[in-house]
């Protein structure tokens, strides 16, 4: 198993994500239910917001944990590669 920075962190993203899956199973229930658009709108919202805390975690602990060990460990090529893609994950969070 790789070990990775959110491990320490791993029961409390596991139960916000099982948070968000309530509110997705929620928000197809308010649909089925023909509920208001705004009222669907606002939860939309809500869970495009929780699951931006748990990405803004994963990519805390990430460059704290996995870019951090490899800028320490030295080695330029590994260097590169951590950096490379924490460029492109962060170019597609803009998007």
């Amino acid at each position: 198993m790789t070990d990775v920075g959110y491990a320490k962190d791993k029961t409390a993203l596991v139960n916000r994500l099982h948070r968000i899956e309530g509110q997705v199973r929620g928000i197809e229930r308010m649909i089925d239910e023909e509920r208001y658009c705004i009222d669907i709108l606002t939860q939309l919202q809500a869970v495009r917001a929780a699951l931006k805390k748990v990405e803004d975690e994963v990519l805390k602990d990430h460059v704290a944990h996995c870019v951090h060990d490899a800028i320490r460990g030295g080695k330029a090529d590994e260097q590169v590669e951590k950096i490379e893609e924490l460029l492109r994950v962060l170019e597609k969070r803009t998007t």
